[in-house]
């Protein structure tokens, strides 16, 4: 069969490339065409585009690039076009991949969206256009397959993807890791700072605000793989020290994480590190998303599928230097901590076991 995925963001590559494996096993012939990242081009197939050059972010981003969005648009219809696949796989991303389901569907060809758009929290009316273009929903939060049965949408809980990703790790020694990345023998504090350029400019100035009273501990930032690693430079120095491309092993080697909120959120949850969930927007963009985003309590993931707060989440004025120290002191020792990680027990419960890409192959199959 030929297969032409879709994944505009760096969880999306990573969940996209589980997947392809998943597929090529199941279907070793498979002719694979996708839009993603390094993770998806290491299973083979052919990268259309990179991921790089898709993700904007926040109301004010978009706008200011929208002909290089449109243009993204026009290009993908035309190849999906002139490539006749037989199935299309859309891997959340919705403001894009709504517009291909709708220009697939057109076309005849079967279109699987796997990873469902957030539209519980905002633009629910988007649901509509899921049950006019979509023919199978697989969804990888519990909560997810009652929201769409409430909207007379038939979906599939295929299980979270990043628990196939997670167990499929190898045993890492903590001595050896620093070694390899040229660490000191501090404990490690990691830092998740997100992907995009502008969110980790923001977002690092105020985590590494904390240093002074954390002398105890090194700090070290995850690199995101779609910036360079000269980028992250300026932020280095004796106590502060980044690694590239091993974000998991950097966080098992961790005693707690600042990290902005995402997937990454959820990540540091199962790969148990006790965490602190940052978020600051521009002040348009919060205020825009605040009116839209509707009976949502929570911004991280690990909190709205436990639907309680699990972890701490410091948002545009909280994300402060005195409340990040307060927040990381009661994650690096403490009754607190100890909460959080009896808490993670829990979540990896709700999510139920790993073979969540596997599932979602067969579903793929079978349309």
């Amino acid at each position: 069969m030929k297969y032409y995925i879709i994944a505009g963001e760096a969880s999306g590559d990573l969940h996209g490339s589980n997947l392809m494996k998943a597929l090529l096993q199941k279907d070793p012939q498979a002719n694979i065409r996708f839009w993603g990242g390094d993770l998806m081009k290491a299973q083979g197939g052919t990268l259309v585009k990179h991921y790089r050059d898709l993700a904007f972010m926040g109301f004010l981003e978009v706008a200011m690039n929208l002909r290089t969005i449109l243009n993204n648009i026009k290009f993908c219809k035309e190849d999906i076009k002139n490539n006749k696949p037989d199935v299309l796989i859309l891997i959340d991303y919705p403001g894009f991949n709504l517009r291909i389901a709708r220009f697939a569907k057109e076309m005849g060809i079967k279109v699987v969206y796997y990873i469902s758009p957030q539209l519980w929290a905002w633009k629910e009316g988007r649901v509509e256009i899921i049950k006019k273009y979509v023919d199978e929903m697989m969804v990888i939060l519990p909560f997810e397959e009652d929201f769409y049965k409430k909207h007379g949408v038939h979906s599939h809980f295929v299980g979270h993807p990043l628990l196939d990703a997670i167990s499929s790790l190898q045993n890492i020694n903590i001595e050896d890791f620093k070694k390899e990345n040229t660490l000191n023998e501090k404990e490690i504090i990691a830092l998740l700072p997100g992907s995009r350029k502008q969110e980790v400019e923001k977002m690092l100035e105020i985590m590494l605000s904390v240093r002074p009273h954390f002398k105890d501990y090194q700090f070290v930032i995850a690199g995101a793989p779609s910036l360079p690693k000269e980028f992250y430079q300026k932020y280095v120095d004796d106590n502060v020290h980044f690694v590239s491309n091993r974000t998991y092993d950097l966080l098992r080697c961790s005693k707690a994480a600042l990290v902005t909120s995402g997937t990454a959120t959820l990540e540091t949850a199962l790969l148990d590190v006790p965490e602190v969930v940052c978020y600051r927007g521009s002040k348009i963009s919060y205020a825009i998303a605040k009116r839209l985003v509707k009976n949502i309590k929570y911004i991280s993931l690990v909190n709205l599928i436990m639907d309680r707060e699990v972890v701490k989440e410091l948002i545009q004025t909280e994300l402060n230097t005195k409340n990040l120290i307060g927040e990381l002191t009661k994650m690096i020792e403490g009754e607190q901590r100890n909460r959080v990680l009896a808490d993670y027990s829990l979540l990896r419960e709700k999510l139920g076991g790993k073979g969540a890409s596997e599932k979602a192959a067969e579903v793929i199959l079978s349309v």
